[in-house]
């Protein structure tokens, strides 16, 4: 799913495209796609775009009057949210939509905007909103941590109490992370992602904020940088720089353990036992009560046994997604 830095690499190759230009029209092609009937999607046909935004992972379209309202400030907003397998393209003016995974094409005069989604799940959702009011209420409220001060984090974070991947992931609680960069943030931090946050001290919640701000920030400038030059065209969860996500069986780029992975539903977490976890296997819900006495407990357990780790690809989440891209 593309998360806060994708979605600002988006919003910046955006803006040099479609800011300030009209919006001839939408060709929706899958109907689901919209979730919304009020106003009707024709509505912003002839409106220019004014505005770009992230409303945690979604991008915001801001769209001023059109030339039949002049006078009425009535703002419209097209909000779309990217799901797992949504992604972008940039092509020329009435470029045709692409069979199967063609969902709608945003159609100014330098081009058209394409959205499509992989698979055979349709996740996507476009909203047409009226008014600033309307816009707010999609808001699910988490904190945009990029502009936190420590005690905001942790205020944030202690307001329940939950694992941190949980908390570092739930929408209502910090904006714009998703599976991918809460583990490279928790891997950064050295803390287990089953951690319950009210259990850190102080000393872990300052480094857990500073690893935050910088795996996202880190990622948020090289992204911007490269959709500087050109439309981001491989928007992906998986990146070879990347320490710990999607890197299964592969050795820690710190202390050189295999990184391991814990499956559950259709996410996966990912994370080096040595780092983060003092040496100790966290137990996976399906594969650890099948192997029951044969989990290794220790990753010098797992090591001495001389295997990787457990697991075969989860039903959902990680190889899922690469599946979908």
């Amino acid at each position: 799913m593309p998360e806060l830095p994708d979605i600002e690499a988006y919003l910046e190759a955006l803006r040099s495209r479609v800011l300030g230009e009209e919006l001839f029209g939408i060709r929706l092609v899958h109907p689901f796609l919209l979730r919304t009937v009020e106003p009707p999607l024709e509505a912003v046909a002839g409106r220019r775009v004014v505005g770009l935004s992230r409303l945690g992972k979604r991008l915001v379209f801001e769209m001023g009057e059109g030339a039949a309202e002049r006078g009425r400030d009535t703002p419209l907003f097209l909000v779309l949210h990217l799901m797992i397998a949504g992604r972008l393209q940039w092509l020329p003016p009435d470029a045709p939509v692409a069979r199967g995974r063609g969902l709608a094409a945003f159609d100014f005069a330098k081009g058209t905007l394409l959205l499509t989604e992989a698979g055979k799940k349709r996740r996507a959702s476009l909203h047409l909103l009226e008014g600033r009011a309307a816009l707010a209420e999609m808001d699910p409220g988490g904190l945009e941590v990029l502009d936190s001060s420590l005690d905001e984090f942790v205020e944030a974070l202690t307001a329940t109490n939950h694992t941190l991947k949980r908390a570092l992931t739930d929408p209502h609680i910090l904006s714009g992370i998703g599976n991918a960069y809460s583990d490279e943030i928790l891997h950064r931090a050295r803390l287990s992602p089953f951690r319950q946050t009210g259990s850190l001290s102080p000393a872990e919640f300052e480094r857990l904020h500073q690893a935050t701000l910088a795996v996202l920030g880190d990622w948020t400038r090289k992204l911007v940088a490269e959709a500087r030059s050109e439309f981001p065209a491989k928007v992906t969860a998986f990146r070879p720089e990347m320490s710990v996500h999607g890197k299964y069986g592969e050795p820690c780029p710190v202390c050189g353990t295999a990184v391991q992975r814990i499956k559950y539903a259709e996410n996966e977490s990912n994370y080096c036992p040595r780092c983060q976890t003092e040496g100790r296997m966290l137990a996976d819900r399906s594969l650890s009560r099948l192997l029951k006495a044969d989990w290794p407990r220790t990753v010098d357990e797992l090591e001495a046994r001389g295997r990787t780790g457990g697991g075969g690809p989860p039903a959902g989440g990680a190889s899922a997604e690469r599946k979908l891209e």
